[in-house]
């Protein structure tokens, strides 16, 4: 079964740091980008940060200096490295990425900042 596996979102307190971690299973990265979205509680899911597969990269305005993507293509990984968090980061935080078996989304993992 292929499908991309979210994990590390929880509770943190304003201030804190968390690290999410996307890993897909039953295949493996393609040529594309994979990439983070959030969708807080009535949005619209937005774009957090997205990186190519030389190591691109570009972030939402709001998460600029404080969120770092990265990726292990060896291991099929990216990583969200989530510093400085605000209440506002709340959501749920999904990845998608471009796997050799086509496009595939994640179920997605909660992250909750307490103010």
């Amino acid at each position: 079964q292929v499908q991309l596996v979210e994990s590390g979102g929880g509770l943190v307190q304003a201030g804190g740091s968390l690290r999410l971690s996307c890993v897909a299973s039953g295949s493996i990265f393609g040529a594309g980008a994979v990439a983070w979205y959030r969708q807080a509680q009535g949005k619209q899911r937005e774009l957090v940060a997205r990186i190519t597969r030389p190591g691109s990269t570009n972030y939402a305005d709001s998460v600029k200096g404080r969120f770092t993507i990265s990726r292990d293509n060896a291991k099929n990984t990216v990583h969200l490295q989530m510093n400085s968090l605000k209440p506002e980061d709340t959501a749920v935080y999904y990845c998608n990425a471009w796997l050799v078996a086509g496009f595939y989304w994640g179920q997605g993992t909660q992250v909750t900042v307490s103010s």
